[in-house]
Parts: C-alpha cells; sequence; structure tokens
C-alpha cells in the first residue's frame, strides 16, 4: 500500500481506528472521517505524519461528504480506496420500538456509505484502480427479533455493494463488502458480559480482510460479500 491514499471513515471508533492505524503501518497515506469532533489522546502519534484527521463530518450530508474529500485531495493529491465503517447499532422489537429507528439506521448505515461513495468516486476513478470496500452485517442475512431496522439498512448496503461493482467493474474500481458476525469490542463486551469473546470476530483480524480487499491483490475480486464470522 506504499504511496496509495486510504480513506477511512468512522476511523476513531473500535474498528476503524485499527483499519487506519493497520494501513499506515503498511506505507499508506491515510485520511481519518469521523462525525465525532474530539480525536481520542494518541491517535495522532502512532499514525505518523502521513496523516489527515477529519472530526466533526456528518456524512449524512452529501456536502459535507463532498467537503472532506476535497480535503483529502487537496492534502494528499489522490484517493486510492475508500474504506466505509461508518454507522450505527440499534436493537429493537418492531412492537415496542419506532418506526423512526429505521430512519435512524438507515442514515447511519446506508446513507453515509451512499454520500461517501458518490463524493469519493471521481477521485477513485482517476486512480485508476480504486477500491470501496464497505461493512455489512451476517446479521443481515436472515434478521432475527429486534434486528429489523439495522439488518434492513445493512441489507441495502449489500445491495448498493452489488450494484455499484457491476457499475464500474469496467471502469477500474472494485466494491465489494465484509460481512462480520460479532466483533470483539469494548461496547460490545459490556453490552453482553456473558458471551464467550474468543468466538468474536477480532478488529485486527476483520481489518487484515478489509485491507486485503482495498489492495492491488484483490484486483480479480469485485462484487463480493465475504463473511467473516470467527466461531459465531
Amino acid at each position: 500500500m506504499q504511496g496509495e491514499t486510504i480513506v477511512v471513515t468512522g476511523a476513531l471508533g473500535a474498528l476503524g481506528s485499527v483499519v487506519a492505524e493497520t494501513a499506515a503501518k503498511r506505507g499508506a497515506a491515510v485520511a481519518l472521517l469521523d462525525y465525532a469532533s474530539t480525536v481520542p489522546a494518541g491517535v495522532a502519534e502512532r499514525l505518523g505524519a502521513n496523516t489527515l484527521i477529519v472530526g466533526g463530518v456528518d456524512l449524512t450530508s452529501l456536502a459535507a461528504a463532498e467537503t472532506a474529500m476535497a480535503s483529502v485531495k487537496s492534502k494528499f493529491g489522490r484517493i486510492d480506496a475508500l474504506i466505509n465503517i461508518a454507522g450505527g447499532f440499534q436493537w429493537e422489537t418492531f412492537a415496542d420500538g419506532k418506526l423512526d429507528s429505521w430512519d435512524r439506521m438507515y442514515a447511519m448505515n446506508l446513507k453515509t456509505a451512499l454520500n461517501a461513495c458518490k463524493a469519493a468516486l471521481p477521485c477513485l476513478l482517476e486512480s485508476g484502480a480504486g477500491r470501496i470496500v464497505n461493512v455489512g452485517a451476517q446479521s443481515a442475512l436472515h434478521a432475527a427479533s429486534g434486528m429489523g431496522p439495522y439488518a434492513a439498512s445493512k441489507s441495502a448496503v449489500h445491495r448498493l455493494t452489488e450494484s455499484l461493482a457491476d457499475e464500474l467493474k469496467l471502469k477500474g474500481v472494485t466494491v465489494n463488502a465484509v460481512l462480520p458476525s460479532t466483533i470483539d469490542t469494548a461496547q460490545n463486551r459490556r453490552d453482553m458480559p456473558q458471551a464467550d469473546f474468543s468466538r468474536w470476530v477480532a478488529p485486527a483480524d476483520l481489518a487484515a480482510v478489509i485491507l486485503f480487499l482495498a489492495s492491488d491483490e484483490a484486483k480479480a475480486v469485485t462484487g463480493a460479500l465475504i463473511p467473516v464470522s470467527g466461531r459465531v
């Protein structure tokens, strides 16, 4: 990844930070975009000088996404890969929940990816070997009770991945998605303290798959929905 520029959305979260740091260690210039406006201590130091951190980016707005991508292009001169990690989760049953939750999950999980793809696409086309990697969800393949809004929004991410891959397959840009099961994060451990954490997907393992899909080695792969299930 030496000499490439990779944009990571949701980059200050548990998974995004691991992806960004791993990409930087592999020699990429990394742009970290996040809705959070405060950067956790030590992030900039771990990533090094060849990094851009843009906080306070609301990717549910296309204008905000375009402004952020313009900042990346201005600093690095190019964008070679876009990794869409920004999103959120909500569990609630249909009977007890609110219909607003469906809109909220759509905005957080699908609209952020849509706007980031739209804003980055001109640069990805210019790259000649552009990569888009989205984060879907294993739970979107068959939605259990309480998973309706989240699973519906992630299923839409899957369809976006397939459709955009087909649209861009003759233009040098690949589009793929990873479908993780439960990711081993501090928040998930707090939410499910009785679970067997060893069965979950470690962020570093998921990052390795994501960065493979963002690399030249994966140039023959597009439109794929890759399960990353751990032992769940």
